[in-house]
């Protein structure tokens, strides 16, 4: 039974729509197929925010869609999705889609317990219902200025309400990573769990120890790097979710809580953001841990604990290797930091992650993972001689290379981790 809501009083401003998204229909249409702007879109619409991109949900297959523009791009496997660019836009094309009814066949389940379901052509009612959150699920026509809502995702935008459509245990065990998505669409746009989309999340998160690393990775990305990094944690720590994904102890969450409010505010300044710091920050502690019990040992019979922590780390969330070395970077730099040598001030200096190593030592600091004294040495290093710096150390300090000489430098300096306080001055990751 269809459920429609034909709302003609909204507060889409049709200014901020895209007029190639509208074009698109528009040709749709005029080849005689239905399309309307769907999802995210024209969520973030009625929300009072800018979308990011515009999607179109036709009942056009790829094949016709393909008729009706010249340039095109089909992408994914399972379902076809197009790609039509408009200038310098892109706008994604989606046809109607439905989920498999009991008619079809029965559900089949993975080993992990999850739902396998293909995706079969349908129409726009039934393409509402197989999506995930009821405030995805509001399709707008441009040309009307009329929004379809079939799952009462407008009352749940009045009430900033984020719920899950259908039965919530089904749903996420469909795709646990739906769960992430759930805290991730709270944080991002400040809407409260439906009771029941937030109960079934404990009893499901079980799940997203089946999900490949790769795609951990995509959604690592999402939840932290998008601007409500710190939010999305707290959520995450709120139902027992880090764990799952970093083994983050919590004497080690101060840190990872500064990196995520320094990231988010280098969003919000249009500054560069690397998927490095936070690894860096969140395996901090445990790469602790693996570098005390090999600290002794000759470095030509050890294997680098930093490669070993991201190395443990690939089986949960994969980590692609420039983002790992960063994090190794950040991490090696820590101890040299520490040892003001005149030799090793020149090399930090000049090191390529030096301004995000330093951004890291101001957020140990901050926590007392770090003396406030090296964090303003190195904040006063960056616009006066560093020879004039070095004579003011207590003595003996700058003459601690001279009489260390040995093959075992990479263990020599660590970092001082007596408590102290003061804020993180952020520079550049």
């Amino acid at each position: 039974m269809s459920l429609l809501k034909r709302i003609t009083e909204h507060d889409i401003d049709r200014a901020r729509v895209s007029e190639k998204a509208v074009a698109v229909i528009g040709k749709l249409r005029d080849a005689g197929f239905e399309a309307y702007l769907v999802g995210g879109c024209v969520r973030d619409l009625l929300l009072g925010q800018v979308p990011k991109d515009f999607d179109v949900a036709t009942d056009a297959t790829p094949d016709d869609v393909r008729q009706v523009f010249p340039r095109v791009r089909l992408v994914g496997r399972r379902f076809r999705i197009v790609h039509v660019r408009m200038g310098r836009e892109i706008i994604e094309v989606s046809t109607f889609r439905r989920a498999l009814s009991e008619e079809d066949h029965e559900p089949h389940f993975s080993d992990e317990g999850m739902i396998l379901r293909d995706n079969l052509y349908g129409t726009v009612d039934q393409d509402a219902f197989r999506r995930d959150f009821t405030v995805n699920a509001l399709y707008y026509d441009p040309t009307a200025d009329v929004v379809l809502d079939y799952c009462g995702g407008m009352k749940d935008i009045a009430s900033r309400t984020l719920r899950l459509i259908g039965d919530p245990k089904t749903r996420f065990r469909e795709d646990p990573v739906r769960i992430l998505r759930a805290i991730r669409f709270s944080a991002k746009l400040g809407l409260n769990l439906h009771r029941d989309t937030e109960a079934a999340i404990a009893p499901m998160c079980e799940m997203l120890n089946a999900i490949p690393p790769a795609r951990l990775f995509d959604e690592f990305t999402k939840l932290f790097l998008t601007g409500h990094g710190e939010r999305a944690f707290e959520l995450l720590s709120d139902h027992q979710l880090v764990e799952i994904l970093f083994p983050l102890p919590a004497h080690g969450e101060a840190i990872a809580k500064l990196a995520l409010a320094s990231t988010d505010h280098r969003i919000r300044e249009h500054k560069p953001v690397t998927p490095g710091f936070l690894i860096a920050a969140f395996l901090w502690q445990e790469y602790l841990d693996y570098l005390e019990p090999t600290s002794t040992l000759a470095s030509s019979q050890q294997e680098d604990p930093a490669s070993m922590v991201i190395a443990a780390q690939q089986s949960t969330i994969s980590i692609p290797r420039r983002h790992g070395w960063f994090a190794r970077d950040v991490w090696h730099l820590q101890p040299l930091l520490a040892n003001r040598t005149s030799r090793n001030v020149a090399r930090v200096l000049a090191h390529r992650r030096f301004r995000a190593a330093y951004d890291f030592l101001m957020i140990r600091c901050a926590t007392g993972d770090a003396p406030d004294e090296l964090g303003e040495w190195w904040t006063k290093a960056q616009t006066v001689e560093t020879d004039e710096l070095l004579r003011e150390l207590p003595s003996g300090r700058s003459r601690r290379r001279r009489r260390r000489r040995g093959r075992n430098r990479r263990n020599r300096g660590t970092a001082d981790m007596s408590v102290a306080n003061g804020g993180p001055q952020v520079v550049e990751q």
